[in-house]
């Protein structure tokens, strides 16, 4: 569970990280028009390197293949980190309530990585 939990965060991250990057006007028609896009490229190319950085680590170690520890905390800490500024900033109404979709993709993410968790993998 908690291997397709990470390859399904690291290819959300890659796409979501690349899109803005690839099409400007598509990502703010969503999103919202954006004043420093420097910044945005830079959350991009972030969110794409820490997806690759997930997807790398859910391939595992060892004889059993296992995932690091290194890779879970990864996984976790990103969710948290997107889904914090999310919502604070969707709250005091900086971006658009679309923000809230990922929100609930990053906790779903959390909840697969707990669930993983229990199960014991």
């Amino acid at each position: 569970m908690i291997r397709l939990v990470l390859i399904a965060q690291g290819l959300y991250y890659v796409i979501t990280g690349a899109w803005p990057i690839l099409n400007r006007r598509t990502f703010e028609s969503i999103t919202g028009p954006k004043t420093d896009f420097w910044l945005v490229h830079m959350v991009g190319a972030l969110a794409i390197a820490i997806g690759i950085a997930i997807l790398a680590g859910a391939r595992g170690r060892g004889i059993e293949r296992k995932v690091r520890r290194e890779t879970i905390y990864l996984s976790a800490l990103a969710a948290i980190a997107f889904a914090s500024i999310d919502i604070v900033y969707v709250l005091n109404q900086t971006i658009r309530s679309i923000y809230l979709g990922d929100a609930a993709v990053e906790a779903l993410i959390l909840i697969g990585l707990l669930v993983g968790r229990r199960n014991g993998e």
